[in-house]
């Protein structure tokens, strides 16, 4: 079948403390051990299902910034993803498809069935998985960086990481709709993890800001408007993505950049809009938290917590004593596996409460993969969605 393969060269670098079974198995964070990438088509066997898994053939798959920082490089070569990373691999893991092959054991699925699928791969076993917290599994796979992904015509994947959108299918009456809208449940579902699973919720009228309007801010913006934020506040520095942040129910999105021409700033906005309140929610969705962290500090309302979402491998001086005094929190979240992350943003797109549709900017056919790396580089779009004909 045709695919994308990512290689890159093992090289640790120099000064990284990888463990022994790091080193054994190949699989560290890309930005410390994998120098220069190279993404290529290639023809690799179809798959087959295993007893407890299903084949998927791929309808739709959105182009991630993680799959990006793969693409992209620092001044030594290495790939800046920050994630574990086991190379060569098939990338590509927020997608949606037809279930076209069952292994024996397999219960709840049938051919013909559209499905989403769960891109992290938990053991299900250990300590972390059985008590709640599948996304902290030592034994996690991703898939598209250690385990096969679907910029590929199939891939094979168990059962359990699999949801149904026939119901969303059946609304929309259009089944490529219904799985493009499927293959954005994946991001969608990492907000939704950050804000409502390692977070502790967001209440009806509380005041929300979101710094970086990639996919996880865009999907934590739909998420904060249909959970009835009073007001939310976004910023970017693509102004591209600010109008889409707007498409996507942000009431204000302003670029730090333009703010700082005219002696304005991130957290003057936020405490302007919430009448010197500040914001109850704040989310980094940027990885850029060297910048964002002295606004979300100046602008914590009272008991404010701010979820950090976004990936980076630098350091960010934080002012432990504003927490102190506001009694404010800052909450890690990775992932979108369990706390019903999956089935909820799927439920919520069925019944028409979560307008995603907006968040999709750019469409091209799978033969196109390379331009639409190349063009994810840009950060002007919203999602770019590969479509398999």
């Amino acid at each position: 079948m045709d695919a994308i393969l990512l290689d890159a060269e093992w090289s640790p670098r120099p000064g990284a403390r990888l463990t022994q079974a790091a080193l054994a198995q190949r699989k560290a964070a890309g930005s410390l051990a994998w120098r220069n990438p190279l993404f290529r088509a290639a023809q690799i066997d179809d798959p087959t299902p295993g007893p407890r898994e299903v084949v998927i053939e791929v309808g739709a798959c959105g182009v991630c910034g993680s799959d990006t920082h793969c693409y992209e490089t620092d001044d030594d070569g290495y790939i800046i993803f920050s994630g574990p990373v086991s190379l060569p691999v098939v990338p590509g893991h927020e997608y949606a498809g037809r279930v076209v092959a069952t292994g024996a054991e397999v219960r709840t699925l049938r051919p013909g069935q559209l499905v989403a699928a769960e891109g992290m791969l938990n053991c299900g076993v250990c300590e972390a998985c059985r008590i709640g917290r599948p996304n902290q599994c030592p034994h996690l796979e991703m898939v598209g960086f250690s385990a096969p992904g679907a910029y590929a015509r199939y891939v094979a994947i168990e059962e359990r990481f699999c949801w149904s959108l026939d119901g969303l299918a059946e609304r929309l009456g259009d089944a490529r709709a219904a799985m493009e809208l499927g293959a954005l449940v994946e991001p969608i579902a990492c907000s939704f993890n950050g804000i409502f699973v390692a977070g502790r919720g967001m209440a009806p009228g509380a005041h929300v800001a979101v710094y970086g309007c990639g996919p996880i801010g865009l999907g934590a913006i739909a998420l904060c408007r249909a959970a009835g934020a009073a007001t939310i506040t976004a910023f970017d520095i693509s102004p591209p993505r600010l109008e889409v942040a707007r498409a996507m129910g942000a009431d204000e999105a302003h670029d730090p950049r333009a703010l700082a021409s005219v002696g304005g700033s991130p957290a003057d906005v936020i405490l302007q809009v919430t009448r010197g309140w500040g914001a109850d929610l704040q989310l980094e969705c940027a990885g850029a938290a060297v910048s964002t962290m002295p606004q979300i500090e100046r602008a914590l309302a009272p008991g404010g917590q701010m979820i950090y979402l976004g990936r980076t491998g630098e350091r960010a001086p934080v002012m432990l004593d504003v927490l102190v005094t506001g009694a404010a929190s800052i909450t890690g979240s990775r992932g979108h596996v369990g706390g019903g992350c999956f089935p909820r943003v799927i439920r919520l797109l069925e019944q028409d409460l979560l307008d995603a549709a907006p968040m999709i900017t750019s469409r091209r056919p799978f033969s196109e993969f390379m331009s639409a790396l190349e063009q994810s580089c840009t950060r002007a779009d919203g999602k770019i969605m590969l479509t398999y004909e």
